[in-house]
């Protein structure tokens, strides 16, 4: 039939294709994502693709959310535990800090099946948040001066973890201590914040810490994402992301830039995705009731 068509024709047919309005523009992604209701957020991780898992403090439950349509679905029921920090990697699997339970565990992303867990802590513990290095998964406590490291020799998941006392620069002090943790420029270390001091650390793989230069305070320091040697901390209680700029070994930075938006409610980390920021806002000033709303803000970095 094609062979039918005049060119005039075929030229026309063409040139309406191209401006055919619904059907083939590239679908908008929502700056705020819904959640629902009294779910409780507090961490979140992004990809593989444009598909954010989010983390219930309320009962540990995992919500996947499409950054195309805003939409999701819980894809792994809660333990009755808190999920708080969390990492995917290219395996289609998720890490789960556990918070006050102290343990970690590995979700499978497509099926919500739990493939592993870890009891990392005994006793008083806050097990927060949790980085991927090429050989390793590693956790911060925020309240035992410890790392855990699950090595990944392979990509395969240990039968256990591995225990790593932080020395050095960073002493824990009361409150809350590691918080967010994040991979070094150089790839050889690793980022910790202090939320109560505000001091950013850069931390060997043996646990030695030493402070990073830094003029300014990084005051209620929550999570960091890394992105070539630009460095993003969401300050949570005061709206706040604040954007460094680190040297190549991350033992000095700056802040360069400071990010806020009217729709920040307590933000407690943050994923990237299309040149986006994606936060969770937490809502810590809002008594949580089964009907609170909670959402997913993106801005522009």
């Amino acid at each position: 039939m094609l062979r039918r068509v005049g060119v005039p024709l075929l030229t026309a047919v063409l040139a309406a294709s191209l401006i055919m309005p619904s059907a083939v523009a590239a679908p908008a992604f929502p700056t705020t994502i819904a959640l629902p209701n009294g779910f409780q957020p507090e961490g979140i991780a992004i990809g593989p693709g444009p598909v954010a898992y989010l983390g219930s403090l309320a009962d540990g439950s995992i919500y996947r959310a499409s950054l195309i349509t805003g939409r999701g679905t819980i894809v792994s029921e809660g333990p009755g535990t808190p999920s708080v920090g969390l990492k995917t990697d290219a395996r289609g699997r998720l890490f789960v800090s556990g918070g006050a339970a102290g343990d970690a565990r590995v979700v499978d992303t497509r099926t919500g099946k739990i493939l592993k867990s870890y009891q990392l802590a005994s006793g008083e513990s806050f097990v927060n948040d949790v980085v991927l290095t090429r050989s390793a998964a590693w956790f911060t406590d925020s309240l035992n001066q410890v790392l855990y490291k699950l090595p990944l020799r392979h990509g395969k998941l240990p039968d256990r973890a591995v225990t790593v006392p932080i020395t050095g620069d960073l002493v824990y002090q009361d409150g809350f201590n590691a918080n967010g943790i994040a991979r070094t420029p150089d790839g050889e270390g690793l980022l910790v914040v202090q939320s109560n001091t505000g001091q950013l650390f850069r931390v060997s793989t043996s646990g030695v810490s030493t402070r990073v230069e830094l003029a300014d305070a990084l005051t209620n320091g929550d999570g960091l994402l890394l992105r070539g040697r630009t460095l993003y901390v969401v300050q949570n209680r005061l709206n706040t992301v604040a954007v460094l700029r680190l040297d190549h070994s991350a033992s000095s930075a700056r802040v360069v830039d400071r990010l806020t938006d009217e729709r920040f409610d307590v933000p407690t980390t943050v994923g990237a995705f299309g040149g986006r920021l994606y936060l969770p806002n937490a809502r810590f000033n809002t008594p949580p009731e089964p009907t609170t709303p909670y959402q997913v803000v993106a801005i522009r970095p």
